[in-house]
C-alpha cells in the first residue's frame, strides 16, 4: 500500500485461512524523493502527463516488487507459496459522483466530466517481477457501480475489529482521514471524514524541511487560532452528509493558501497547531453526526500515521471524552499494517470471488467484486 500521504509503500504478508489472520511478515519502504515528489506534482495537471505518468509508475512497480521480495525473505516463503498481491497503486486522481471539482460537479451523466478514479501502477510488470498473481484496480467496478470507490477498508474493518454487542469506530489517519462505524446492531457506516496528515505534513515540510512532524512535537508547541479553524471547518465538504469521499483533488495547498489569506502574522507553529484542530475535530464531527442508533460509541481504534502523532491523539481524546481513543495496536494490529492488511484481503475476496465494497459505505448499486487479476 501507497497511501494519499505519499510518505511510502507499506507491505504485509497474511495467511488468511488461519483464524483469526495471522501476519507473516511486514516490510516498508520509503519512495525515493524523487519519484514522491513526481507523484505529488502528478496530482495537478502538467506537462507530458501521460509519459510522466507511465514513468512514475514504473519507478513505483519497482518499488513494489522491492517490497514483496523483502516479505518473502522475511518469512522463507517461495513465491509459489503466495496466492495474491493486492497492488491498489498511488491514486492521482479521485473525481467520485456528486465532488464539485474545478468549478463543476462530477455527474454520470455529464460526458464531459463524469466519475472516475485513478491509482498509478503497472501491475502486469509486478506479476512479471514477483511470479506471483497480482490483483489491483480496486476502486475502479464501485465507481462504475455508481459508488464513492471509498472507502474501501470498512468491510475489512469489519472483520477485524468488530465487537458484538458493541460500537466500536475505526479511523485511518493517512493523507486523509476515513472513519468505519461498526454498530452494536451490526450496521457497517464509513465515510472520508477530510485531512488526516496531509496538511499537517505539508506545512511542516514547508517551514522545518521534516517531511513529518515527528510524534506531533512542533503542532504541540502551538497553539491553535480559533478563527483560523472556524474558517477551515467552513469548507463545505465537512457540511456534507451521508456518504462521501475526498482526495488531494480538494484539499491541496493551494487550497490551504486560500484558508491562510488574512492569517499571515500567525507563527508557523500556531497553524500547524490549528491543523491539528482541524482533523481531530472534523473527525470527531463525522462521528458524531453518523446514524448510530441507540447505542453509543464504545471506543475508537486508531491507525495510520496520524496514530504516531501524540498532538493529534490528544486532540481526538479531547474531543471525544470519555469514549476511549486507542490504537488499532492494542488490539492486535500494528497501525501502519492495516490499510495494506485491508488491501490484501480485498484481493482475497476477489479470489474467491466475493464482493469488497460494501454499498451502504460507498453508495454503490450494490455489493460488487472489487479488482482485476493479472495472473503469475
Amino acid at each position: 500500500m501507497s497511501g494519499t500521504s505519499l510518505d511510502g509503500v507499506d507491505g504485509v504478508l497474511i495467511d488468511f485461512a488461519a483464524r483469526p489472520a495471522r501476519v507473516l511478515a511486514s516490510h516498508g519502504l520509503p519512495l525515493p524523493p524523487g519519484l514522491r515528489a513526481e507523484l505529488l506534482a502528478l496530482n495537478a495537471s502538467g506537462a507530458d502527463e501521460l509519459h510522466r505518468a507511465a514513468v512514475a509508475a514504473h519507478q513505483l512497480t519497482l518499488v513494489y516488487a522491492e517490497v514483496v521480495r523483502a516479505l518473502l525473505g522475511a518469512s522463507g516463503l517461495e513465491a509459489s507459496a503466495v496466492r495474491a498481491i493486492g497492488a491498489h497503486g498511488q491514486t492521482v486522481r479521485h473525481h467520485p459522483p456528486g465532488a464539485w471539482l474545478r468549478g463543476r460537479r462530477v455527474d454520470a451523466q455529464d460526458p464531459g466530466f463524469p466519475p472516475y478514479t485513478l491509482q498509478l501502477n503497472q501491475p502486469a510488470l509486478l506479476a512479471e517481477l514477483g511470479g506471483i498473481a497480482v490483483v489491483a484496480d480496486f476502486r475502479s467496478r464501485d465507481i462504475a457501480a455508481g459508488g464513492q470507490g471509498a472507502p474501501l477498508v470498512p468491510a475489512f474493518h469489519r472483520e477485524v475489529f468488530g465487537q458484538a454487542g458493541s460500537s466500536v469506530a475505526v479511523v485511518n489517519i493517512g493523507g486523509i482521514a476515513n472513519v468505519t462505524a461498526l454498530t452494536s446492531d451490526g450496521r457497517v457506516l464509513g465515510l472520508d471524514t477530510g485531512p488526516g496528515n496531509m496538511l499537517l505534513d505539508l506545512w511542516c515540510a514547508r517551514h522545518t524541511g521534516a517531511r513529518y512532524d515527528r510524534g506531533g512535537a512542533w503542532g504541540a508547541s502551538g497553539r491553535a487560532d480559533p478563527a483560523l479553524l472556524a474558517r477551515l471547518l467552513a469548507e463545505p465538504y465537512f457540511a456534507l452528509q451521508g456518504i462521501k469521499s475526498t482526495g488531494r483533488d480538494l484539499f491541496h495547498a493551494d487550497w490551504l493558501q486560500r484558508q491562510l489569506q488574512g492569517f499571515e502574522a500567525l507563527a508557523p507553529a500556531d497553524v500547524q497547531a490549528t491543523l491539528v484542530e482541524l482533523t481531530a475535530r472534523s473527525i470527531a464531527q463525522a462521528l458524531r453526526d453518523l446514524p448510530w442508533g441507540e447505542a453509543e460509541l464504545s471506543e475508537l481504534l486508531v491507525c495510520g500515521g496520524g496514530a504516531c502523532n501524540d498532538a493529534l491523539m490528544a486532540a481526538l481524546r479531547r474531543e471525544l471524552a470519555p469514549c476511549p481513543v486507542l490504537t488499532t495496536a492494542e488490539r492486535g494490529w500494528p497501525v501502519d499494517l492495516v490499510e495494506a492488511a485491508a488491501f490484501a484481503w480485498l484481493a482475497w475476496q476477489a479470489l474467491e470471488g466475493r464482493p469488497g465494497n460494501l454499498s451502504a459505505v460507498t453508495g454503490a448499486a450494490g455489493p460488487r467484486i472489487l479488482g482485476a487479476i493479472y495472473p503469475a
